[in-house]
């Protein structure tokens, strides 16, 4: 079984913040996203981004990658759903 289908069947949404190619801010990408990616700014944009993927995934599991220019994942930050069918 690919990654990716064992990420379907198990309901959790992956998000990866990432430093944008100009070197300025982050994105924040994942395939849930309706656009694909959101830029953030300003000194607070890892903790931004964090928050978001962490609000919006509510009622999934989450797992988020931040990785540093080089493309390494430096930090993964897993919460569990706060929102569960019984």
């Amino acid at each position: 079984m690919r990654p990716n289908q064992w990420l379907q069947t198990t309901a959790v949404h992956v998000y990866e913040v990432r430093p944008r190619k100009d070197k300025r801010d982050v994105d924040l990408v994942s395939d849930v996203l309706p656009f694909g990616r959101l830029w953030y700014g300003k000194s607070d944009a890892v903790s931004t981004a964090i928050g978001y993927a962490k609000f919006y995934c509510r009622s999934h599991d989450v797992v988020i990658c931040v990785s540093d220019e080089a493309g390494n994942v430096i930090q993964t930050h897993e919460y569990a759903g706060e929102f569960k069918e019984p």
